[in-house]
């Protein structure tokens, strides 16, 4: 992609008198050599492979670790049941998150967005919300390229893997991604939807990455449920009008300047965080006597 800073999308959309998501789709025909169409088939496969993931999960599975397994169809039923506090819609994006996070766990077919490790937080808000407004398929499409232009940024400046920047790379880049998606599905401008990623971006700013046994479960799972509602939260915020005091593409960077100065055990390596307590030691030796 051309672009290494969001300023300078928002810039085109201005001088072009274009979207956000038709400058990326533009930008990835270009850098691609591709017809539109061949561009729009990429990405609605893409779509389509969210929605079947979604719809495919399986809360009878547990991973082969026996650390994750069954969270998604509890949260549904709890949702179901009438008493969530976040009530039906975030409920929902909550359910399908673990759903998600699960399914990765349990080796079935996801869509890396921007990374296995946060392949649910896209999704779980994209496919719900198509689901509670009756969004049509080509305008879900439309907000995965703002999506992709966001992801791809963060990607030139700064990380979107744990063992580069933390979890705050993995996460972080995806509820910035879903912000700036949802922010665009509800008319949001292009300068609202980098504000959007800006804000949920610092919000999970300094996330380390620490995963139990080196395994992307715990606490990597329940993490792309608070990647979701943050993208919720964020998308609300741009929306009312609300922008991050910190220039989005100066956001990005900062989570580079973390992400360097985060001690080697908190980036995936399984050492340092929640990966050294006592609990996930203990289970680490456990694995290695069976």
């Amino acid at each position: 992609m051309s672009y290494n800073s969001l300023e300078e999308i928002v810039r085109e959309c201005e001088e072009k008198a274009l979207p956000f998501d038709e400058i990326i789709l533009l930008d990835d025909m270009n850098e691609r050599n591709v017809k539109r169409e061949d561009s729009l088939a990429a990405m609605y496969g893409m779509w389509e492979a969210m929605k079947r993931a979604d719809a495919g999960y399986d809360g009878n599975l547990k991973s082969r670790s026996g650390l994750v397994g069954g969270a998604g169809a509890a949260m549904k039923a709890y949702v179901e049941s009438g008493e969530a506090l976040c009530g039906s819609f975030v409920g929902d994006v909550m359910a399908s998150a673990l759903a998600m996070g699960e399914s990765n766990a349990c080796m079935k077919r996801i869509v890396a967005a921007p990374t296995a490790g946060a392949c649910g937080v896209l999704p779980a808000v994209l496919v719900n919300y198509q689901k509670r407004n009756g969004t049509p398929d080509e305008e879900i499409v439309r907000a995965l390229y703002t999506a992709a232009g966001i992801g791809q940024v963060v990607a030139a400046r700064a990380y979107i893997a744990g063992a580069s920047g933390g979890c705050q790379a993995e996460i972080g880049t995806a509820s910035a991604m879903a912000a700036g998606a949802l922010t665009a599905l509800r008319g949001g401008s292009p300068s609202q939807i980098t504000h959007a990623a800006a804000m949920a971006l610092k919000n999970l700013l300094g996330l380390v990455c620490d995963p139990v046994g080196g395994l992307v479960e715990v606490p990597c799972v329940k993490r792309n449920v608070i990647g979701s509602v943050n993208a919720l939260s964020a998308a609300d915020m741009a929306l009312a009008g609300i922008s991050s005091r910190i220039p989005p593409d100066q956001v990005i960077d900062a989570m580079r300047e973390v992400g360097d100065q985060m001690h080697p055990t908190l980036r995936e390596t399984g050492q340092g965080g929640l990966a050294n307590t006592p609990a996930a030691r203990e289970w680490c030796a456990a694995q290695e006597e069976e």
